[in-house]
């Protein structure tokens, strides 16, 4: 336990990037998005905006770069890569659950402040923000993990079978995606899909991401085991 907080650490060497860009993520689609606002006519009765995704998708990138700039460093410190795993995991497991918590508290006061004073959407989105609280952070943390859980498996890949792999998990992707949706033309799915879809609530769509963080996560860990610095 000792040796992967200690890897926790040699990952926030780097502080910039993976606390200060984040920081900066939310303060400047914040501000971006303000100054918008403000532009926009008194007669607009919501004003919405998708800005707050930002960072989420900067855990993608966090994923990549978590293995690819220090693992090689890792290796050489004879970490082994169990360690090395655990204690990357667990260090955005953490500020993924933090940027969560941070959501929740700001969605309630974009409420509180009627939208920062011009009826604004921000972090206050209906369809998960009408969930109760538990559900709302359990959601954003989840999208958070799955998305860096994403990213960390596409390095792994690289890292153990370098361009080819790409080539071929990618192509694998593809195909796969092409034979569904050839599937549920050729069968007529596509009705049960769209209903399948608007069934879903917040609790629902987490339960299905997290269950995809797990297989993402034992595909990470068994290619790590074979992936070279």
């Amino acid at each position: 336990m000792n040796r992967a907080v200690s890897v926790a650490r040699m990952q926030l060497i780097n502080k910039w990037t993976y606390l200060g860009i984040p920081a900066l993520i939310i303060a400047a689609s914040f501000a971006l998005t303000y100054a918008i606002w403000l532009m926009i006519p008194d007669n607009v009765e919501t004003r919405y905006s998708g800005a707050s995704q930002a960072v989420v998708w900067y855990f993608l990138a966090l994923g990549i770069q978590s293995l690819t700039y220090t693992f090689p460093f890792s290796q050489a410190m004879s970490v082994s890569r169990r360690t090395f795993y655990v204690g990357t995991t667990g260090l955005f497991a953490v500020v993924a659950l933090a940027v969560s918590l941070l959501y929740f508290v700001l969605g309630r006061v974009e409420v509180a402040t009627n939208g920062w004073g011009l009826n604004g959407q921000l972090y206050f989105l209906g369809w998960a923000a009408d969930s109760p609280a538990a559900v709302q952070i359990l959601f954003n943390f989840l999208v958070m993990l799955a998305l860096y859980m994403t990213g960390f498996w596409f390095a792994t890949v690289y890292k153990r079978w370098r361009a080819t792999g790409m080539l071929v998990v990618w192509t694998l992707i593809a195909v796969a995606l092409v034979g569904l949706i050839g599937l549920a033309t050729w069968q007529g799915w596509w009705p049960q899909v769209g209903t399948w879809f608007e069934v879903q609530t917040p609790l629902s769509v987490s339960g299905w991401t997290a269950l995809f963080c797990a297989v993402l996560g034992v595909g990470s860990y068994l290619t790590l085991r074979r992936a070279t610095p």
